[in-house]
């Protein structure tokens, strides 16, 4: 297949180069780096706003995945919100346009969001439930919005609403330094819900959708076994051979967030209690249902 992937430098975006590349696919790579082929990979030069000569690669294209967007790891300040949604529209609009005046467009367009469109989730939810409240909630919906709100014909859509990204990388890697020093307990109770997926599962996600021709919209990508956070941190430190770890108090954790690592304490705190419906209903059968395996397989690579 001609796979093309808009923000592919990030942790998800790596996961799913080196996926599709073992199977000997034409991969093509949106960049704000110089055009080149590298390591079988061609990389071509865009600024995510404007359509220019980087459309001609899209042309006979069987998959076009957008990843694109600042990374929400950051203080919600004014100007980073702006920053996260501009980075977020922008990219969706200039695909939208270049997908409109090329003659052979992408057969399926998928299209990255967030579990954080729901807000708060105590209770199980899936993709039939509302937006939340909340600047993720905003800012997802956004994002979904400028993607589906532009019709493309020849072109069937899909949104991916993304739970916590397990793999070599991302969130994980912190998590598994700070439980080597013995610091892995839970955050507060550890009752906070957490909804994840193994990102090697999200090849094999993208491609079962891609086969399914009737398959369009919005999908949860996550474990269909959501864990609370004092499973999620019990379960680390028993794959890392690591004993109990003082729990950290809430209001620490606050502090250390904000004022060390520069990040809102919500995309912890948040319960994310989400349920991928529609891919169960699909018939989609996950390789990682539970987090331990999950774990084991990145962690001792089982």
């Amino acid at each position: 297949m001609k796979i093309i992937i808009a923000g592919g430098s990030g942790f998800i975006g790596e996961s799913l180069i080196q996926h599709f590349k073992k199977q000997e696919n034409s991969i093509y790579v949106l960049t704000r780096g110089k055009t080149q082929c590298k390591n079988s990979i061609n990389y071509v030069n865009w600024d995510g706003i404007s359509v220019s000569s980087w459309k001609d690669c899209l042309e006979h294209s069987d998959i076009l995945i957008n990843l694109s967007g600042k990374s929400i790891n950051c203080r919600f300040t004014e100007q980073n919100k702006q920053d996260l949604i501009e980075s977020r529209i922008n990219p969706v609009n200039a695909l939208n346009k270049a997908i409109k005046t090329i003659e052979n467009p992408p057969k399926v367009f998928i299209q990255a969001s967030a579990i954080g469109f729901y807000g708060e989730a105590r209770e199980k939810t899936d993709e039939s439930s509302p937006v939340g409240t909340g600047f993720l909630a905003e800012l997802s919906q956004k994002w979904e919005h400028a993607f589906l709100s532009k019709s493309t014909p020849n072109t069937r859509k899909i949104v991916l609403r993304f739970g916590l990204a397990l793999g070599n990388g991302g969130a994980l890697k912190p998590l598994i330094k700070i439980t080597k020093l013995y610091l892995g307990g839970r955050i507060g109770n550890g009752q906070t819900i957490m909804s994840w997926f193994h990102v090697d599962e999200l090849g094999l996600i993208i491609e079962y959708l891609y086969e399914s021709e009737n398959l369009s919209g919005i999908f949860n990508i996550c474990s269909p076994n959501s864990v609370t956070n004092k499973d999620f941190m019990q379960s680390l430190r028993k794959v890392l051979n690591k004993p109990w770890s003082p729990p950290v108090p809430k209001f620490i954790f606050k502090l250390v967030s904000k004022y060390i690592m520069q990040a809102e304490p919500e995309l912890v705190l948040t319960n994310q209690n989400i349920y991928p419906k529609k891919l169960i209903g699909a018939g989609y059968l996950f390789k990682y249902k539970k987090l331990n395996d999950a774990l084991n397989s990145i962690i001792h690579k089982r």
